[in-house]
C-alpha cells in the first residue's frame, strides 16, 4: 500500500530539525508522498525548501487566513517569485477562519480573493481552509471561479449538502484524521458520499491527529489511519481508497508517476 499525505507541515517547529526521522516513520506506515503546506513567509520559504531536498515531498505555498492581516503588495509579489519555483505545485494554504478571527473577516476575504485571482494567472490549483466560514468560502470560490484550475478543500469537516455544493464548482475533497473521530457523524456522512475519483487523505501533521493515537502530536504517517477509517465507512479496503487518493493526488499535484 502506498499513501499520499495531500495537505502536512513537515515544515512546522515540530518537525523541520527531524524531517528525515518523520519521513522514515511515514514511509513505515507505507505514506510515500507528501504535499508540504505553507502559510506564512518562514513557512512557504521552509516548505520549498523541503521539496527541493526531497524527491518525495512537493511544496504549496499561500497565505493562511489567520495571516492575512500581515499580507502586504511587497508579500504578494514574494509569493507570486514563489509560485514559478517547479516545486511549487499549488496556492496555499488559502481561505477564511472565523474561529479564530486573528485577522478581520473582511481582511481575509480580501486576501482569499485575491490569491485565488492569482492561482488563476499562474495556472495552479488552490488548497483551501475552510473553518466556520461555509457560506463565505463558497460565495467567494464560485465567484472567483476555479474550473480551469481546480481547487480542494483540505480537511473537509462539512455535510453531505455542503459538499454538494463544493463539488458542484469543481473542487477535491480531503479527509483528515477527523473522519476517524467517533462522533464525526456529519464527516462520516460525507466521507460515504465522496465521489473516490475527487477524494484525497491528509495528516494536517501536526493537527487533528487520527484515532487510535488521538491526544498525541500528529505526524505524516498518521495518515494511514485516517485511509483506514475512510475504508470501513465505505466498507470497502484501505488499499482501495489508498490506491484512489495516492493517484487523485498525484494528478492533482502534477507528480511525476513513478
Amino acid at each position: 500500500m502506498q499513501i499520499y499525505d495531500s495537505h502536512t507541515h513537515l515544515n512546522s517547529e515540530e518537525f523541520i530539525t527531524e524531517v528525515p526521522k518523520y519521513l522514515q516513520r511515514a514511509a513505515d506506515l507505507g505514506v510515500t508522498k507528501m504535499t508540504i503546506v505553507g502559510s506564512n513567509t518562514q513557512l512557504n520559504t521552509d516548505a520549498i525548501k523541503l521539496a527541493h531536498q526531497y524527491p518525495e515531498l512537493v511544496a504549496a505555498v499561500g497565505w493562511h487566513p489567520e495571516n492575512s492581516k500581515n499580507y502586504t503588495p511587497a508579500k504578494e509579489a514574494e509569493l507570486e517569485s514563489q509560485l514559478a519555483d517547479d516545486r511549487v505545485r499549488a496556492l496555499g494554504e488559502i481561505g477564511l477562519d472565523y474561529h479564530w478571527d486573528t485577522s478581520p473577516q473582511d481582511t481575509q476575504r480580501k486576501v482569499f480573493a485575491r490569491q485565488i485571482a492569482i492561482a488563476k494567472e499562474v495556472g495552479k490549483p488552490i488548497v483551501v481552509h475552510n473553518r466556520d466560514a461555509f457560506a463565505d468560502t463558497y460565495r467567494i470560490i464560485k465567484e472567483a471561479g476555479i474550473q480551469d484550475i481546480g481547487g480542494v478543500m483540505h480537511s473537509f469537516n462539512g455535510d453531505p449538502e455542503w459538499l454538494k455544493k463544493f463539488l458542484d464548482l469543481g473542487m477535491h475533497i480531503s479527509y483528515s484524521g477527523v473522519a476517524s473521530f467517533k462522533n464525526a457523524h456529519e464527516v462520516h456522512d460525507s466521507v460515504r458520499a465522496t465521489p473516490l475519483d475527487v477524494m484525497m487523505v491528509e495528516t494536517d501533521a501536526p493537527y487533528l491527529t487520527p484515532e487510535p493515537h488521538r491526544g498525541e502530536q500528529n505526524e505524516p504517517g498518521f495518515t494511514r489511519y485516517t485511509v483506514e477509517a475512510i475504508a470501513k465507512e465505505r466498507d470497502t479496503t484501505p488499499d482501495e481508497i489508498a490506491a484512489a487518493t495516492y493517484h487523485n493526488a498525484e494528478e492533482f499535484y502534477h507528480i511525476e508517476k513513478d
